[in-house]
């Protein structure tokens, strides 16, 4: 067996060897875990994962290389992946980069070779937590110190959220819709085109004003990094907005409207990511399976008497998947109804969205 080349080391004091790949760097972020089977593109470009060292709990990851439509973002953030077994070889007729050539690119380090299912475990048990990707070498008292030391990012939305308005049109569009840029996903975008929007992506910081200015007809709200309650323009805006214009937020954008009706978040043990987590609808009492990726919940007990109704229920812990508020023309989901990547059992919410724009340009 050849020689290990890298190292992490968590804020307990457990060490786990392997082999690098991606940037030749030593990092520190907040490790996580990710369930799906597929998707490792989607989710290294997903700017939701911004500081966070994800551990990839399917045991084989790169096999299909790297295409050049699949990016969820332009500019990954993303603080690194941690696999079981990584493929350099990719055999897909859609692939233009491996994964490592792209982490590469994008000084993301990354380490494979980690017995996967004994971190998952750790992180389910313990909870998320720091950890350091180093040099193999690197005496674990050294990590350790610099993982006491390092103190986690706050307010990373500023980071992700564009600097300048952008347009994605479609021909013979039906709405206008503003999109509110948290750390936004394209396949929202994708989604929103394809129910006939024009979507007009602005910063996270923009005001009512400069929103207003583009006459919309609904105003979307995007998942994001970090803490909602860090996002406070976000926040000042719907209070703002709300039964002015629809309102759809999701993952982030949920979270931020429950703020904002003056329900509270707080943040999970080890959060919700992967692509099978199943939702219930307790409107239709139909069940869901959803893509989750977030940190954060909304405590279902605070949206009493902010004028929320809990509309989505997760099943696996009873937290809160979606609200609405039905006089104001607002709702949100906490789970990633555009997947990328993931099930499509919630794409309905898309034309949901049109139906509450149509019902509101003609009241």
């Amino acid at each position: 067996m050849k020689a290990f080349t890298k190292k992490i080391v968590l804020e307990n004091g457990r060490e786990f060897y392997g082999y690098g790949f991606g940037a030749d760097r030593e990092a520190i972020n907040e490790i996580v875990f990710n369930t799906s089977m597929v998707g490792y593109q989607e989710i290294m470009s997903d700017p939701s994962y911004t500081d966070q060292m994800v551990v990839m709990t399917y045991p084989l990851i790169g096999n299909y290389g790297m295409a050049d439509e699949d990016y969820e973002t332009k500019t990954p953030t993303i603080g690194g992946m941690i696999v079981r077994e990584y493929n350099d070889s990719p055999s897909n007729f859609r692939y233009t980069k491996t994964l490592n050539e792209v982490f590469e690119e994008h000084d993301i380090p990354a380490i494979w070779g980690v017995d996967t299912r004994a971190l998952t475990r750790i992180i389910r048990d313990e909870g998320t937590q720091k950890v350091l990707i180093t040099d193999v070498a690197t005496p674990r008292d050294e990590a350790l110190r610099k993982l006491g030391e390092y103190v986690m990012p706050r307010d990373m939305v500023s980071r992700v959220s564009c600097k300048k308005r952008w347009m994605s049109r479609v021909p013979n569009h039906k709405y206008d819709v503003v999109a509110v840029d948290c750390g936004i996903k394209y396949n929202i975008i994708r989604l929103l085109n394809r129910v006939g929007c024009n979507v007009t992506v602005m910063p996270y910081n923009s005001t009512v004003e400069e929103i207003m200015a583009f006459h919309p007809d609904g105003l979307v709200l995007s998942n994001g990094p970090g803490n909602p309650e860090d996002v406070t323009p976000v926040i000042e805006l719907v209070k703002q907005l709300r039964g002015r214009l629809p309102i759809f937020g999701i993952c982030m954008g949920h979270q931020l409207i429950s703020l904002a009706y003056g329900a509270r978040t707080f943040k999970m043990k080890f959060g919700h990511r992967g692509a099978n987590h199943p939702v219930k609808n307790l409107v239709t009492g139909k069940l869901e399976i959803t893509s989750q990726n977030h940190s954060y919940a909304v405590d279902v007990d605070s949206l009493a008497g902010t004028g929320l109704t809990l509309t989505h229920v997760n099943l696996l812990d009873g937290t809160a998947e979606g609200v609405e508020c039905a006089a104001d023309r607002v709702f949100s989901m906490q789970y990633h109804p555009e997947s990328a990547s993931g099930p499509q059992d919630s794409a309905y919410l898309f034309k949901k969205f049109t139906k509450i724009m149509e019902e509101h340009k003609n009241a």
